[in-house]
């Protein structure tokens, strides 16, 4: 009776197939960048002078660069230690992964607090206007000039209330509004949301209308347009060449005839 020959150990496999590739243990060291102390504890199938949990990965980097097929050996492969095959910790990256989420949590607060803190000029409610109408032809009105234009991130100089390209139109909401401008070049509708600040040039005449007015300022060609609009209430105005805010003639109302009977009392009190 034959004795079975002994089968080779994965280590003694991956040392044969590097001897057949004409490989020192030196040169495939240096080209794996692998120590050479771990090289040596692979093919000897000494596990315990490798770190925890990269006995497989190192079996199979060094396997793949050799040309032994794992597959073919699967069983040898399996019996190794480290079946968890984790990597080992990297300080580096964990401290960048926390430097990361830090910045991101920092931002996200600024961005809460700047939508939710509102601005200098949505604190304070607009006060209404008193118009006194007078007969004859609309007055072109000039509007209350305002403390200085709204903080745009990015914005460095002020831009130039009117030039070649028309009139500069500034809305800024504290709440969901729909605005609307009707000009010669047609109509332009646009939805305002909180803190979000909508800037356009529009060629005079045109008119502007908001369906929630109390919640938006208003700025045309530099000035502040206070309509004296609350919440929920709409608004349209018709604006010149200029960027003026123009008010329409105050109907004139005639005094009404003198009725019949009036007539007759006055006939009999002169008789």
């Amino acid at each position: 009776m034959t004795a079975e020959p002994h089968q080779a150990g994965l280590g003694a496999l991956l040392r044969q197939a590097r001897v057949a590739r004409g490989l020192s243990p030196e040169s495939l060291a240096r080209e794996l960048r692998l120590p050479l102390y771990l090289l040596n504890a692979i093919e000897t199938e000494d596990w315990g002078r490798i770190p925890p949990g990269r006995e497989r990965p190192l079996t199979r980097l060094v396997a793949r660069k050799v040309g032994l097929d794992l597959e073919e050996h699967r069983a040898l492969f399996e019996s190794l230690p480290g079946g968890l095959e984790q990597e080992p910790p990297n300080p580096r990256r964990e401290a960048m992964e926390r430097l990361l989420m830090g910045a991101i949590s920092v931002a996200s607060l600024a961005v809460l607090i700047w939508l939710l803190v509102p601005g200098r000029g949505l604190r304070s409610k607009l006060p209404p206007i008193e118009v006194t109408h007078a007969q004859g032809p609309a007055p072109a009105y000039a509007p209350v000039l305002s403390d200085g234009l709204y903080p745009v991130l990015g914005e460095v100089l002020p831009e130039a209330p009117i030039t070649q390209d028309g009139i500069r139109v500034s809305l800024r909401a504290m709440d969901t509004c729909e605005a609307t401008v009707k000009s010669e070049a047609g109509v332009l509708t646009h939805s305002l949301r909180v803190s979000e600040p909508w800037r356009i040039r529009v060629k005079g005449p045109f008119t502007l209308s908001l369906d929630n007015a109390g919640v938006v300022d208003v700025e045309v060609a530099g000035q502040r347009i206070q309509h004296g609009k609350i919440v929920g209430e709409s608004w349209s105005g018709s604006f010149g060449a200029e960027g003026l805010l123009v008010l329409p003639p105050r109907l004139k109302i005639e005094n009404p005839s003198p009725t019949a009977p009036e007539t007759e009392l006055e006939a009999e009190s002169t008789q």
